[in-house]
């Protein structure tokens, strides 16, 4: 419902707010992680997720539209779950046929 709203923004500040919205929560949230349990081993492993998330949105959204399906048109995680899932019975029923 909350992504349904924000969905419709086409005003320019409003997409910035969002953005820095977005990474202040991550900044904070990563802050407050790493005061709990101060540790070369939290830092290393909050870094390695922040990492691992960052590569996996970019192939979600833009390795997918540019290199696997140019006709996928996106707007969401949950939008890119179920074209994965209708991707993937796809494929399986073409395995079948093959077969």
């Amino acid at each position: 419902m909350f992504e349904r709203l924000l969905k419709d923004i086409n005003k320019v500040w409003l997409l910035y707010l969002k953005a820095f919205l977005l990474f202040l929560t991550g900044f904070i949230s990563s802050i407050l992680l790493v005061l709990l349990n101060f540790n070369v081993k939290t830092i290393v492993f909050l870094l390695l997720a922040i990492w691992g998330f960052c590569r996996a949105y970019y192939f979600a959204f833009y390795v997918i539209q540019h290199y696997v399906d140019p006709n996928y048109k996106f707007s969401g995680l949950i939008d890119f779950a179920k074209y994965s899932i209708k991707k993937g019975k796809s494929n399986l029923q073409k395995k079948k046929k093959i077969r």
